[in-house]
């Protein structure tokens, strides 16, 4: 599901079990990571399959990339997965507008 930044942003500050997962390339994490996000490179192929096979299905994922297409994809598959909580920040980390850090 696309999220606006504001309703993304709202629900990983206001959900108890909410994961910032951050699907880009490492060099592009290098570049500044929305704080508190995990890394798995969808780029990666079966090794990302296998990490985001890994994780807890009951939390919520709030996903981005550069520009949201890739994390569109991430949470499509993370849907086949059975994940029921996977939103994808709508514009990426291209058009954020809240906080950034370094990783």
């Amino acid at each position: 599901m696309n999220l606006s930044q504001e309703q993304w942003w709202e629900g990983t500050q206001n959900e108890a079990d909410a994961v910032i997962l951050d699907v880009r390339t490492p060099e592009e994490w290098n570049d500044g990571i929305i704080p508190g996000a995990i890394n798995i490179d969808i780029y990666q192929g079966p090794a990302f399959m296998e990490a985001i096979g890994e994780l807890d299905k009951d939390k919520s994922y709030y996903v981005y990339c550069r520009s949201g297409a890739r994390s569109g994809n991430a949470c499509n598959i993370m849907g086949q997965l059975g994940f029921l909580k996977a939103y994808n920040l709508n514009g990426g980390i291209m058009n954020w507008d809240g906080p950034v850090v370094q990783p």
